[in-house]
């Protein structure tokens, strides 16, 4: 868009992408390429986009210099915007117009800097599954005694022009015109089988996917080659009267995490509280659940806001199902599944500010009990992902369940936990404090032994993680966050299995 400094010349923009780390540092993640003399440019670079953007203005003297070699100092600056990329994703069309503005640059007319678009595209890989049957015919004998015993190597060509194998077929004893049913090969190689290791190259060809489609389609024979040990080119080769076939070349596009949420798919944040005994007395600053005044937060409050503050931004009306459990609320028994609000029947709370709100709310109005059940609070859990299945919404949901003990009934979690498996739903669990979770662990399918219920039945998927409180050290991440990279592959799972198709 028009900015009022450029009225006597037009810009020759480009832009500058940082990341934010949680300490607030800046680090340059890429430039764009200058447009020249553009007022309304549109840039073709790609970059990895985190956080912060700004925008440059680069005088004429350094128009013929690489972008990369520009010192920022030196150029005239247009005016900044901040987001995260999770803004970006959940638009339907991922595009996110941001208002160009200025912070820390002492600018004129800061409502006159103009918009900046920023389009996201997902780049993690490509989301075509190829399926191809191939065939050989008149391959040479290799065994002295018997046919060959032939299969196919598979690699496609890195960046540095690197074979890297990403397929092997079965083994075909005894054939000389084998056929196989490999994944979507760049390098097709055909050994001979030997049990000491050493295969023997029968032959190879390279290709393209839209080479190996094309002979699909003429269903003509590609012939295999070697490199012809006598020649002194590296690059010549012996042409062979074995061939290869491609009998079937099938395309399918798969949808990706990332379709499904700028489809407008929402993943809606819950969670669940220990206020169990054994947490301490809140009054008291050894206890786990003590407020400090300083502004500090606890345990719960940490692992509250680090799995919160990244899934608040794909929830928009952030109406957070929050509760206790182990604990005596006013004039009444033990419950192991209230309202943190204290409303008898929306536990919903407005943000994450409303889930810390209510957190030290219902510290100072129940009393700490126990013993600790996990039960409840996912079978609740569990009815609330039913109801919108039910309803045919577009909605995938993640309870947290904040605790400092191990579980007491333990069978009857399992037996809650395998029935969620049906739903869309995870369940993170954290651990904080310093008891021994070696029983926890048992919960994650991945740290202990199969989940059975009690009729035997098991888990329809894996849609449950655990791990304890630790703190991250220099510029790792925590173990809290480590668990939200789960996420998208149980979410995936639960789709594919279901045969639910994202819908725009």
């Amino acid at each position: 868009m028009p900015n009022a400094i450029t009225e006597l010349m037009r810009s020759n923009p480009m832009v500058i992408v940082y990341s934010k780390s949680k300490e607030g540092a800046l680090e340059e993640l890429g430039r764009t390429e200058v447009i020249l003399n553009s007022l309304n440019p549109s840039w073709n670079a790609r970059i990895n986009v985190h956080y912060q953007f700004e925008v440059y203005d680069i005088d004429p003297q350094f128009h013929d210099v690489n972008e990369k070699m520009l010192k920022l100092e030196e150029q005239q600056f247009l005016g900044e915007a901040v987001c995260l990329l999770s803004e970006v994703i959940t638009k339907q069309n991922r595009l996110l117009t941001l208002k160009l503005g200025v912070s820390e640059h002492n600018l004129p007319n800061p409502s006159k800097f103009g918009e900046l678009n920023v389009q996201a595209e997902e780049s993690a890989g490509s989301k075509a599954i190829m399926e191809m049957v191939f065939r050989c015919s008149d391959l040479e004998i290799k065994d002295l005694l018997s046919k060959s015993d032939p299969f196919l190597l598979i690699s496609r060509i890195s960046e540095s022009g690197v074979p890297v194998p990403i397929c092997k077929t079965e083994v075909r004893k005894n054939d000389l015109n084998p056929k196989w049913k490999p994944e979507n090969p760049l390098i097709i190689e055909c050994f001979n089988f030997s049990s000491n290791g050493k295969h023997d190259l029968v032959g190879k060809i390279v290709k393209s996917v839209a080479e190996l489609e094309k002979m699909y389609h003429s269903q003509d024979g590609e012939n295999f080659f070697v490199p012809a040990s006598t020649a002194h080119d590296s690059h010549s080769k012996e042409v062979l009267k074995s061939q290869v076939y491609v009998e079937k070349y099938l395309e399918n596009n798969r949808q990706t995490f990332l379709d499904y949420i700028s489809a407008g798919c929402q993943l809606n944040f819950m969670v669940a509280v220990d206020f169990t005994a054994s947490n301490g007395n809140p009054r008291l600053p050894d206890s786990l659940h003590y407020i400090d005044p300083t502004g500090r937060p606890n345990a719960y409050q940490r692992a509250i806001l680090e799995v919160g503050d990244v899934l608040q931004y794909y929830d928009p009306a952030k109406r957070f199902p929050s509760w206790g459990f182990g604990a005596r609320p006013i004039d009444g028994p033990v419950s192991h599944c209230f309202n943190l609000n204290g409303s008898t029947y929306q536990p919903e709370v407005e943000g994450i500010q409303g889930i810390m709100s209510a957190y030290i709310s219902a510290l100072r109005n129940v009393s700490l009990a126990g013993p600790t059940l996990f039960g409840p609070v996912v079978s609740t859990a569990t009815a609330i992902a039913n109801q919108s299945l039910a309803n045919n919404q577009q909605k995938y949901f993640v309870l947290l369940i904040v605790t400092d003990g191990v579980v007491t009934d333990f069978q009857e979690t399992i037996d809650a936990i395998i029935k969620a498996s049906d739903f869309p739903l995870s369940i993170l669990v954290v651990g904080v404090g310093g008891a021994d979770f070696k029983e926890m662990e048992f919960l994650d399918p991945n740290k202990g032994e199969r989940l059975e219920s009690s009729t035997g039945r098991v888990a329809s998927r894996d849609m449950i993680q655990f791990a304890p409180m630790k703190d991250a050290h220099g510029s790792g991440i925590s173990t809290v966050q480590s668990l939200l990279a789960e996420i998208p592959g149980q979410f995936m799972t639960y789709m594919r299995t279901r045969e639910i198709q994202a819908i725009s």
